[in-house]
């Protein structure tokens, strides 16, 4: 049986969340569940993203930091849409440069938004992804 409109945008979103610091992971995460309509999920750094993509998560949204140890968000992001990963990446990080934005999005992000995330941004995204469903 084919899924309706209304079925597909009752269910909730999955939502990864990337980010080194665990105060920028807890903030993140309130801000996204604020919406009622999302299911998170947390990770430290890039490789560990792509590790659970790999191991057959996956999400509706990512939110991925920059700047992290280990694998950072642009090794990350390009290895995730290597791998055929369709979802929505968003980068959200403090880069500074029009350069540093720049090579980030070239790494296959959807978009990109300067810390803090706010509210308003995320509903945004989701709003994005509704549309798509």
């Amino acid at each position: 049986m084919a899924s309706t409109k209304t079925e597909s945008s009752n269910r909730k979103l999955r939502v990864l969340i990337v980010d080194d610091c665990a105060t920028i992971r807890l903030f993140n995460k309130m801000i996204v569940e604020t919406t009622r309509r999302v299911v998170t999920q947390v990770v430290e750094d890039g490789k560990e993203a792509v590790d659970i993509c790999k191991g057959g998560a996956v999400f509706d949204l990512i939110l991925m930091d920059r700047n992290m140890p280990i694998m950072n968000g642009i090794q990350a992001t390009k290895e995730l849409r290597e791998m055929g990963v369709t979802s929505m990446i968003v980068g959200v990080t403090d880069a500074n440069t029009t350069s540093e934005k720049q090579e980030f999005m070239d790494a296959g992000l959807d978009d990109f938004y300067s810390k803090p995330l706010k509210l308003a941004a995320v509903q945004a995204f989701i709003q994005r992804i509704e549309k798509k469903l």
